[in-house]
């Protein structure tokens, strides 16, 4: 039996936020979490996700965007929220120590209105470096 952690982290979409959190724990957090990503629905892994995570030596190409229904039936430890939309929609999910909502801005909206390549990518380095530093409290910040 493993003490390792199991943590959802759940977005709307599971495309951005969700997989960069699930991305860092699996390389930050190895040793202490089995994590897993996933949304209300799946929309597509973002390609300037993927981007930015392959900057800081992180690859997520291989990870999927998937809906809750396709987790399974995994019995998780914790449930992480990181958007305001998956928090108000969360569907119950019985965590076995609670739901933790931790939210973050939303990088696709933020470069919406974006022109530049560059400027697009600045809005995703931001989120990605502060899911960082989420992540690296974890677990010792969940309790």
């Amino acid at each position: 039996m493993s003490n390792l952690l199991k943590i959802l982290f759940l977005c709307t979409g599971n495309s951005c936020r969700s997989q960069m959190a699930e991305g860092f724990a699996r390389h930050l957090k190895g040793n202490l979490i089995i994590p897993f990503s996933a949304g209300i629905e799946a929309k597509g892994l973002d390609s300037c996700a993927v981007e930015v995570m392959k900057e800081i030596g992180i690859d997520i190409s291989g990870q999927q965007s998937k809906t809750i229904k396709d987790l399974g039936n995994v019995k998780f430890d914790y449930v992480i929220t990181l958007c305001d939309s998956a928090q108000k929609n969360c569907p119950f999910f019985p965590a076995k120590y609670g739901i933790i909502h931790r939210g973050f801005d939303d990088p696709i909206r933020l470069a919406s209105n974006e022109t530049s390549k560059q400027n697009i990518l600045e809005h995703y380095r931001r989120i990605r470096d502060e899911i960082r530093m989420y992540v690296q409290t974890l677990p010792a910040s969940l309790t």
